[in-house]
């Protein structure tokens, strides 16, 4: 007996994310099979508000690992876009040994 792909298999199911302080965008995707990171990111680059955050040249991960471009994307991968950090971990944290009690 030979099984047959799902309907929609054919596809890719991706989302891509980037979240503000007040506000998290997520864009639903449907990906050819062997779709890459930068694949997610081309297909979202015209939208708002991904168009002004400069892509693909941001840092991103799937799941809150961080991820190459050229990543393959499995169904129901979530393409995460990061914010830059405003200050260094570790800065904060001398600043706030320096700092009276």
């Amino acid at each position: 007996a030979r099984m047959t792909p799902a309907a929609g298999a054919a596809s890719l199911r991706v989302t891509v994310a980037y979240a503000l302080p007040a506000h998290q965008y997520l864009e639903n995707l449907l990906l050819p099979p062997g779709a890459t990171v930068a694949d997610a990111l081309a297909a979202v680059a015209n939208r708002e508000p991904f168009r002004s955050l400069g892509l693909p040249d941001v840092p991103v991960g799937i799941y809150g690992e961080p991820a190459p471009l050229d990543r393959p994307l499995a169904d129901h991968d979530r393409v995460e876009i990061y914010r830059p950090l405003r200050v260094d971990p570790l800065d904060a944290r001398r600043e706030r040994l320096r700092r009276p009690r």
